[in-house]
């Protein structure tokens, strides 16, 4: 490695919990869970931070304070667990997940900057000469990882103080949510627009699509997404001051306080989104979901205080407005840290003989600019394969990149848990905090988080088979079977160039 090597102490605990609610917690999120299950979506995302983001909190603060010092991330954490082999096959599939959600976001990123300017979302009538809409947002989205790449090898605090300002802002359009959210329930004489008719409001989607039971089931991985991306903070820890204190306190707090936001948020949704009037309009996907329903919101608080349609219509344009500016800088942010912490993690991490010295050389500020370039490369080409080739229609585009983002984000898991018991039974590895100390507990815990996953994964993908939607489970299945055969490959090839050496 050269000089760049040295890396600035510059993240404090309120900038890690800035960056994990940056990376972490998705207001769309909260309006992809309505459209999808309605308010029965809470009972799931409470299931999944009590089986699974609380307790994989606790693992990742563990993990983090014991490999505080180390530069590879998930990859020192799991080899440090269960060794190479399989620390090299989970950490790729892992890159491999957030390469695909790099590509999925990449096209949605337009989408509430053409809201900022509009009031709505106009992208599905954007045409390049002959382009599709779709194929024009392939292009747009290849410009704009080429931007991010650009000036993410600026340097680590251009990442931190960018991520710093999308957290802030999401604080503000959600606190914007819950004020206009309150004056409704007032405003409306405490009658919602989703009528809640008992519990079963709660249980059973509003969506006929997730209805059934292997639906509801399925939609786990949706609620498992919402709370992903805790552990590409653990490519972080070398730039903090206090890792060993700060790392555990700000997962913890972070986690507590993103879970019961989403419950809440999604609670309060039916204030003012009625599901039958408000989703299933004709133009409403996935991608412009959260557009939509701040729009309707605007416009339900406007005529609920007594402004006329016209100027009802005028306040929800505008708080689309605000709120597709509000998510564009946060997509910035979350892109600043996942186009280089992840992919940080792993090349660093892995075997410095693995790769070229080009590949994890790092530039004068500390960044591995290569490596970075070439990551760009990669996602354009598979940008460019999704938008001209993967989808017939936006609707049908976003459902696509949806299934391809949540299903590749929540496989590593399986290895990061499954790994864990290992790590916390090594008494070599110092562990300046440990969560889970007494034994059984903590393999319960495990094997529980481990089949929640596990299990979530597997509905996921008989669903769309049972339906006959072909190429919906084609996309589904594709990302990590296809990136884990490689990973094995790759590491295979290694194996044998490292016994040849050694002969």
């Amino acid at each position: 490695m050269n000089e760049g090597n040295s890396t600035k102490k510059t993240i404090t605990m309120f900038g890690l919990i800035m960056m994990i609610f940056t990376s972490v917690y998705g207001f769309a999120n909260t309006t992809v869970a309505y459209a999808q299950m309605g308010l029965a979506s809470i009972i799931w995302y409470l299931f999944a931070a009590v089986f699974f983001f609380l307790p994989v909190g606790f693992m990742m603060a563990e993990y983090g304070s014991a490999f505080h010092e180390a530069k590879g991330g998930i990859y020192s954490w799991i080899e440090g667990a269960v060794g190479a082999k399989l620390a090299f096959t989970g950490t790729f599939i892992w890159l491999a997940s957030w390469e695909v959600w790099l590509v999925s976001t990449s096209s949605k990123v337009w989408i509430p900057m053409s809201t900022f300017f509009a009031g709505h979302d106009t992208t599905q009538t954007w045409h390049l000469g002959s382009l599709s809409s779709t194929q024009t947002i392939g292009l747009l989205a290849v410009l704009w990882i080429l931007f991010v790449t650009f000036t993410a090898t600026r340097g680590m605090d251009k990442i931190s103080k960018i991520s710093s300002l999308g957290g802030t802002m999401m604080i503000a359009l959600n606190i914007l949510f819950f004020v206009l959210s309150i004056a409704m329930i007032f405003l409306s004489g405490f009658h919602m627009a989703e009528p809640v008719t008992g519990a079963n409001t709660f249980i059973k989607s509003a969506n006929p699509v997730f209805a059934s039971p292997l639906g509801m089931v399925s939609f786990i991985v949706y609620a498992i997404f919402a709370y992903g991306g805790l552990e590409s903070m653990g490519g972080v820890t070398d730039s903090m001051k206090n890792p060993k204190r700060d790392f555990p306190r700000g997962i913890l707090i972070s986690a507590g306080i993103i879970a019961v936001l989403y419950s809440l948020t999604i609670l309060f949704w039916g204030i003012s989104a009625n599901w039958h009037s408000v989703i299933g309009k004709e133009g409403v996907n996935l991608g412009n979901i959260t557009y939509v329903m701040m729009s309707n919101l605007g416009y339900t608080f406007g005529t609920h205080i007594g402004m006329s349609s016209s100027a009802a219509i005028t306040l929800g344009e505008w708080l689309a407005r605000f709120t597709g500016l509000d998510m564009f800088i946060l997509y910035m942010g979350s892109f600043f840290v996942l186009i280089y912490s992840p992919l940080k993690s792993f090349i660093l991490g892995t075997p410095k003989d693995f790769w070229p010295e080009r590949v994890t050389k790092l530039n004068k500020k500390g960044m591995p600019s290569n490596a970075m370039w070439m990551q760009a490369a990669f996602v354009i080409v598979i940008i460019l394969a999704v938008d001209f080739f993967g989808g017939r229609n936006s609707k049908n585009l976003y459902q696509i990149l949806t299934l391809m983002a949540n299903v590749s984000t929540s496989v590593p898991y399986l290895f990061l848990v499954g790994a864990y018991p290992f790590f916390n039974l090594n008494n070599d590895i110092e562990k300046p905090y440990v969560f889970f100390k007494n034994k059984k507990m903590m393999w319960a815990t495990s094997i529980l988080v481990f089949l929640v996953v596990l299990f979530a994964i597997i509905f996921t993908l008989i669903e769309p088979i049972i339906e006959h939607a072909w190429m919906d489970a084609f996309w589904t299945i594709i990302g990590p079977v296809a990136f884990g055969a490689i990973a094995l490959i790759l590491y295979g090839n290694y194996a044998r160039r490292t016994r040849n050496k050694n002969l």
